[in-house]
Formats: structure tokens, C-alpha cells, sequence
């Protein structure tokens, strides 16, 4: 993996948010729980792809996962509560549907880089995503049914439509975990590389997005969405 000089955009507990050459890089930073979310995350994701909006030195955004054992284990399940998972104020959220939300509606395309398990909310987290490159140890899948949850939001419909209905609904009512390469052949990622070179291969893509209109892709990007 060529080293690269990322530089910090701003200091968050939960996240890293990182530049370099027009790509903004946003890598989950909770290892102790396989990148899991909680409230406090997916309030600096928010506020990470707010500044993304804004900053017209961005042209890119990657997602990812601290290591090389997990891209997001989905919610936390160590503060899940009756209505959502419960913040540092004690107050229940479902706020991962907002950043799914941004994800779509920023008008620039996102990447996830997926190192490892993508996995319940994890695996909705890449759904969302305009692309997604995986590293051949990466798994895939949903587990919402085995613990009393499921996804109101965008997952479940764009995973209908990239995969189509039966097997979307396969791999919600089953919950198996799937191969990077079945994955690749269900159309679920666009690429799969080996560990070593996921970085590398990502940001490459990058570039070659950087090459092209952004206002182009802006509104192929929404005509896709609709």
C-alpha cells in the first residue's frame, strides 16, 4: 500500500475525517467493537458530510473502518435501547437514517472501502454508498431479524433494487453472512482486491472521478437516486 499523507480536517471522538489531493476520507475509529456506531457517531459522520457539502476542495468521500477486521458491525449493541441506541444524554436515537440520507443526497459520489465485516447496519452503511470496494476478507449481511431489529430506511429498498427482491429477501430473513466474491457476483460491490492493495485501488478511483464533470455526476448521481 503506497503511504500517503493524510492530513486531519477536524478532531472527533468517534471518527477520523482526513484529506488529501481532493478525496475526504471518513474512517470509523471504535476497533474494541468492530467499528459499531452509537448516537455520538453518526453525529460526527453528519457533521463530517456537512463540511464535504460545503468544501469545493472535496470532490470525493471515502467511508471505512479503522484495521483490517471490520468495516462497521452495524448499531452497538452495548447502548441499544427500547427506542433506538441511547447517546451520552440518555436519549434514544435511530439518527443512522440520517446520515443515510446524506449519503444519497450529497452531490458528490461516496466510496466505501469495505476492510472486513460489513455487517447489519454495517452492511446498510455500504449499501448506501454510490460505490463499494471490498478486500477479499471482507464479509456481508444483515442480522436485524436474530435481534429483534430491522431497517425503516434506505437499506432494505436499494438493496432490492441492486440485488433484486428475492434476494434481498434472502439475505434478511435468512441473516448468513456472504463472500466478498459472492458478493461480486450478486453485483453487490463493484471490486474486490486483495487487503494490501484496498487503499490504493480506492483511491484511484477517486482520481479518475476527479477527472470527470462534477456537475455531470451531480445530476447522474440524482437521476440515479429518483
Amino acid at each position: 500500500m503506497t503511504k500517503r499523507k493524510w492530513t486531519s480536517i477536524k478532531d472527533y471522538e468517534d471518527i477520523k475525517f482526513e484529506f488529501f489531493e481532493g478525496i475526504a476520507k471518513i474512517t470509523i475509529n471504535r476497533p474494541k467493537v468492530y467499528n459499531a456506531f452509537r448516537p455520538e457517531t453518526n453525529f460526527e459522520m453528519l457533521d463530517a458530510m456537512d463540511i464535504c457539502r460545503e468544501r469545493p476542495e472535496i470532490d470525493v468521500i471515502i467511508f471505512t473502518g479503522i484495521g483490517d477486521k471490520a468495516f462497521c458491525a452495524g448499531g452497538d449493541q452495548n447502548v441499544k435501547g427500547v427506542g433506538g441506541y441511547i447517546g451520552k444524554d440518555g436519549i434514544p436515537r435511530l439518527n443512522v437514517l440520517d446520515l443515510h440520507r446524506k449519503i444519497r443526497e450529497i452531490p458528490k459520489p461516496v466510496i466505501a472501502m469495505v476492510n472486513g465485516y460489513a455487517i447489519g447496519g454495517g452492511h446498510v452503511l455500504h449499501v448506501v454508498c454510490d460505490l463499494s470496494i471490498a478486500s477479499e476478507n471482507a464479509k456481508f449481511g444483515q442480522t436485524g431479524p436474530k435481534v429483534g431489529s430491522f431497517d425503516g430506511g434506505f437499506g432494505s429498498s436499494y438493496l432490492a433494487r441492486i440485488v433484486g427482491q428475492k434476494k434481498a429477501r434472502e439475505i434478511w430473513f435468512l441473516c448468513e453472512q456472504y463472500t466478498a466474491k459472492e458478493a461480486l457476483d450478486m453485483g453487490l460491490v463493484n471490486k474486490v482486491v486483495p487487503l494490501k492493495d484496498l487503499e490504493d485501488t480506492t483511491v484511484a478511483w477517486c482520481k479518475t472521478i476527479q477527472k470527470r464533470s462534477p456537475m455531470a455526476l451531480r445530476m447522474i448521481k440524482r437521476s440515479l437516486n429518483a
